[in-house]
């Protein structure tokens, strides 16, 4: 289909879709009928979720969800599932900007650069961008602090053409 031709005409359609099965505490980890779902409504991502096991997870501690998790041979929760094929349907990543009152993950496309996300916080962050000084999340809490991250070498300064990665925490140079 020349989705090109049509994509003017908003068709609900022509959307991207996501399949959210509901399935059992054995379909979890059945690859079987896993396969021949996903195969049912291909090309379409699919989320095998089981209702009943997230109910149980909504009243837990953290750890105890996980251990719970773990019982069950599954790695994250459904609702984090969701949001991970909602995030790659869409062509959407997160990154994260840090300073002393807070952390806070900013919403952006993929495969747009440090200016441009910059603008998502704002649109003189975009205007006036100097450069990006980035770290890799994991490195950074590796590191323990940014003191100790950027004494290590991790933090890096990137330009007007870099391309925004998931893990990236930023703090964006810019003059106005």
């Amino acid at each position: 289909m020349d989705f090109e031709a049509i994509s003017d005409l908003h068709l609900l359609t022509a959307k991207p879709v996501i399949y959210a099965f509901n399935v059992d505490e054995e379909g979890l980890n059945n690859s079987d009928l896993q396969s021949q779902l996903t195969e049912l409504v291909s090309p379409a991502k699919t989320v095998f979720v089981c209702a009943k096991l997230e109910e149980e997870l909504k009243g837990l501690s953290e750890n105890d969800a996980k251990e719970l998790l773990e019982s069950y041979g599954v790695k994250e929760t459904g609702l984090a599932k969701l949001i991970h094929a909602a995030y790659d349907t869409l062509g959407l990543q997160s990154y994260l900007t840090a300073g002393e009152k807070e952390v806070r993950a900013w919403t952006i496309h993929k495969g747009w650069t440090a200016p441009q996300a910059a603008g998502v916080i704002h649109s003189d962050f975009e205007r006036g961008f100097i450069a990006a000084q980035i770290v890799d999340f994991n490195d950074l809490v590796a590191a323990g602090s940014e003191v100790k991250a950027r004494e290590n070498g991790k933090i890096r300064t990137e330009g007007k053409t870099y391309i925004m990665q998931p893990n990236d925490v930023v703090e964006f140079r810019f003059n106005v």
